[in-house]
């Protein structure tokens, strides 16, 4: 195999520069199929328009203020100039005793990442829980970046894949867009309603989820006998 590049690391032997070519090859490979996919993503046409302008309750930016709280329109989290909305579902229902481990653990990490994202798109937090046991939970995650509404009131996640139809509640992205002052959905991570291959799941965020994709970096790999935990010893 030739020599992709001329980096070395102290000690490597021949055989470890070989196998790790290898895998350059692969990583390349992988790169440009991540690229030709986003690519096709980006050619999305406006979906269906959005059925109703929804209302959510919306808590006070202080986290320390669990009372004060407003109804916040649809077409109101598009900011001035910003066409773009991104809508995480997330797995906290009014009858579930804990909130999805798996959503806590993406949102601990988007927490840190929100006010870049916000540069470009707007992006919000839904949950079908009242919004005080949200505003509660954000509090004791130490999500200062996130915005957070409660969906209690409207049938957002039924209609878009956040909750089926026995109020059991989903993971989900969905992104939408304002074209001539209309709402469209434009996307939402479908994969996870496809046919999987035999030792797969979902998957269907994981591009979102920093600790499964450092994890993948590492001899030891995602693993089989650990999950995401909401507190740890």
């Amino acid at each position: 195999m030739a020599q992709i590049h001329s980096i070395k690391f102290p000690g490597e032997s021949p055989s470890y520069r070989a196998a790790r070519n290898e895998l350059l090859e692969a990583e390349m490979a992988l790169r440009k199929q991540i690229e030709e996919v986003a690519a096709l993503r980006r050619q999305l046409p406006p979906g269906g328009s959005v059925p109703e302008n929804y209302v959510f309750d919306e808590g006070a930016v202080d986290l320390n203020d669990l009372q004060t709280s407003r109804k916040v329109r649809m077409s109101e989290l598009f900011a001035p100039g910003k066409d773009t909305l991104a809508i995480y579902s997330y797995m906290f229902g009014p009858n579930m005793a804990a909130p999805c481990v798996s959503c806590t653990s993406i949102l601990d990490g988007l927490n840190g990442s929100a006010p870049h994202v916000r540069q470009r798109v707007n992006f919000v937090v839904v949950a079908k829980s009242p919004l005080a046991r949200i505003r509660e939970l954000a509090r004791s995650r130490g999500w200062h970046n996130h915005r957070l509404l409660s969906s209690s009131g409207n049938t957002y996640n039924h209609d878009y894949q956040g909750e089926n139809d026995k109020g059991g509640q989903l993971p989900s992205l969905n992104v939408f867009v304002r074209r001539n002052g209309a709402m469209h959905h434009y996307y939402h991570t479908e994969l996870l309603f496809a046919p999987t291959e035999p030792g797969q799941d979902g998957r269907h965020v994981d591009l979102l989820w920093p600790v499964w994709n450092l994890f993948d970096f590492t001899p030891e790999g995602r693993g089989t006998d650990w999950y995401p935990k909401l507190v740890y010893s």
